[in-house]
């Protein structure tokens, strides 16, 4: 009686989220419905918000339940793994992003760079301002903190070169974790910088000085501010720390 009642709903696929025995199953098969068992709940729910159906738990009222819809429903293979891929989804565009790596630990990375990424796209939806990227912004503050050293007197002025030169360590990180010499691509990013191109900065598909207007490198206003915030912050508890305390060791016993 229950799978009469899912099946006068109209549906063309019932996805469920514990087991489906045989002669439900058999059902199902015969009057034209896939059924899908073992659903996981975080899944089920992000079904359901890209079909613009509804989880039903009763199907007394077909006429309140709302169906989610989709152009194409298929099985595929990545790797040695069966998938069900849903096509075409009513609410709007989504995908699924598959990783796939040689060991756990290069998963996890992958994975925590890619959320780093989503996270910096989602808050430059909120917050639409972007600066240049490829090490630029980096190289415009540490040269406006460096007009202002000699104007500065006291203790502050070598806080504000130990920032200035914090701030060119980005350009070296960057010019290193793409294989290339750092000394050199760095001092001739300096370089065009003071000659008052302040759109260049690193190019790392050619290992070149070049502006980043031109190529397009854009990175989040938003994401470079809180960085930025965040090390200031953490170099300030740093320096506030007068004293550190550490447990007596314990008596090693005869």
């Amino acid at each position: 009686t229950k799978c009469r009642k899912i099946v006068d709903h109209g549906i063309s696929c019932f996805i469920n989220r514990q087991l489906i025995y045989n002669f439900p199953e058999q059902i199902f098969t015969e009057a034209g419905v896939i059924s899908i068992e073992h659903a996981d709940f975080d899944g089920i729910e992000r079904l359901a918000a890209v079909t613009g159906g509804e989880i039903a738990s009763t199907f007394d009222r077909p006429d309140l339940v709302s169906l989610g819809e989709c152009s194409l429903i298929d099985e595929i293979m990545v790797g040695e793994d069966r998938l069900i891929r849903f096509s075409g989804c009513k609410a709007g565009t989504a995908c699924s992003i598959i990783l796939r790596g040689a060991s756990s630990h290069l998963l996890d990375e992958a994975e925590r760079s890619l959320h780093d990424a989503l996270c910096v796209l989602t808050e430059t939806v909120k917050e639409t301002r972007v600066v240049c990227g490829g090490g630029c912004m980096e190289m415009l503050m540490a040269s406006a903190i460096d007009r202002q050293i000699p104007l500065t007197a006291g203790k502050a002025a070598l806080a504000m070169e130990a920032f200035s030169r914090a701030l060119r360590q980005l350009p070296t990180i960057i010019a290193d974790n793409g294989g290339y010499d750092s000394s050199e691509l760095v001092t001739q990013l300096r370089a065009a910088h003071s000659r008052g191109e302040s759109s260049m900065g690193l190019d790392m598909a050619s290992g070149q000085v070049a502006c980043m207007q031109r190529l397009g490198i854009r990175e989040s206003f938003k994401s470079k501010l809180q960085v930025l915030v965040s090390a200031a912050e953490a170099a300030e508890m740093i320096l506030r720390v007068d004293d550190i305390i550490k447990c007596a060791p314990r008596a090693r016993e005869q």
